[in-house]
């Protein structure tokens, strides 16, 4: 079984942990299990009334979990936060956790389909008992559907180009398995390639496994979830995660605001802002994890 360093280093580690103001008694969730890094952090200030709510839809999770009585493991995806917390005669919780990256264990996995890296099916299911997988959009979805698809969620330069050639060429080439599909777009790849690959990887696997639609429903259900002075923090990875979080918190919706010299913005009375702007990794942070770089941690409490 890899160790926790092994299957995913935990990003923002103290910063998230300390922004939790974690309560000895207290109840709290890690809504992305994972390896482990950031549960272990919250048991490790929790009391023994202390309990922790810990969901991943990755079966691989669960070999990371430790014997902990304190700890309940939840193997579902967290938009069914509110769902299992009731399930469980949870209420409210003391705070909530959230880191949206995807663990390196996944990437090292080439039979999973995350990676450019390795061979394996074009798959890039979080969840194995979902029956979506990127081969399946990229049999199915049109050119328009392929074309917004890679322009918002990976930001491919020639996100039309791609979408149309996809679908010239998904009839005559096979894309079953990671090679063949870079083998089918490899005459359209702009710029640097493996910076090219995972933009357009990234952007299959957040439509594979409807992580925007995951993130919103989560967020949505924070003020029923959360007690008074209860706090929430999410560590996002991509700029579109980051404004759907800084939105939510800021405003209580996911609507971008446009400023207006003559209009005040009606204020979110439901979180009070931790911190003002994003917490980012620091040198060190930054020279030991590269995967750092992007990250972005928001941290509210519970009005």
């Amino acid at each position: 079984m890899p160790t926790t360093d092994e299957y995913h280093i935990p990003v923002l580690f103290n910063e998230a942990i300390d922004g939790l103001n974690i309560q000895p008694d207290g109840v709290y969730v890690d809504c992305t299990f994972g390896g482990g890094g950031h549960s272990a952090g919250i048991l490790s200030r929790l009391g023994k009334k202390g309990k922790l709510v810990a969901f991943d839809q990755d079966a691989d999770a669960e070999k990371n979990l430790p014997k902990d009585d304190r700890m309940l493991f939840v193997p579902h995806n967290f938009r069914h936060l509110h769902r299992f917390l009731r399930l469980h005669d949870i209420l409210q919780v003391d705070g909530v956790l959230a880191d949206l990256g995807v663990s390196s264990h996944q990437f090292d996995e080439g039979d999973r389909g995350f990676s450019t890296r390795f061979e394996g099916p074009m798959d890039m299911r979080m969840d194995q008992r979902q029956t979506n997988t990127a081969a399946t959009i990229i049999g199915a979805y049109t050119e328009l559907q392929l074309h917004k698809l890679f322009e918002q969620y990976g930001e491919v330069s020639n996100s039309k180009t791609l979408a149309k050639h996809i679908v010239q060429q998904r009839k005559q080439l096979p894309f079953a398995t990671i090679e063949q599909f870079k083998a089918l777009i490899s005459s359209v790849v702009m710029g640097n390639p493996n910076k090219y690959l995972a933009q357009v990887f990234q952007a299959l696997r957040m439509e594979v496994n409807d992580e925007m639609g995951a993130l919103k429903e989560m967020l949505g259900q924070l003020p029923q979830v959360l007690k008074s002075g209860a706090r929430a923090a999410i560590i996002s990875f991509h700029s579109i995660e980051d404004r759907l979080v800084k939105n939510f918190f800021k405003q209580g919706s996911f609507e971008e605001l446009i400023d207006h010299p003559f209009e005040t913005a009606a204020k979110n009375t439901t979180f009070q802002l931790v911190n003002k702007k994003p917490i980012t990794a620091g040198e060190d942070e930054l020279k030991r994890n590269k995967r750092s770089r992007s990250a972005k941690l928001r941290i509210v409490e519970r009005s």
